[in-house]
């Protein structure tokens, strides 16, 4: 039986708040490599930041929880979007 938590997902995450400027995309960089796992991050031209991230669902709230303790970053509300799981992709870049 698998764990649901262990299963590999990916989501569409847009982050609106105090999410710019703040550090935002260099913690979700380093919460991601440190969990292992993989995506993207950017700004928004309208002040939201969008993350493409792929993991376990524990991992991705892992990297949610670091973002949301820094010392600047508010996050007021999440959209999220569940997409397939992309195969071959490796890292977590900032664009």
């Amino acid at each position: 039986m698998n764990d649901i938590k262990s299963e590999l997902i990916r989501q569409q995450i847009r982050f609106f708040g105090w999410v710019q400027g703040v550090g935002f995309r260099y913690r979700a960089r380093h919460a991601a490599d440190y969990v292992g796992a993989t995506g993207w991050v950017r700004n928004e031209y309208d002040g939201s930041v969008t993350m493409e991230i792929q993991g376990t669902q524990t991992q991705i709230d892992q990297v949610i929880q670091a973002i949301e303790r820094g010392r600047y970053v508010k996050i007021e509300n999440m959209a999220v979007k569940k997409l397939p799981p992309v195969t071959g992709e490796y890292g977590f870049r900032v664009r």
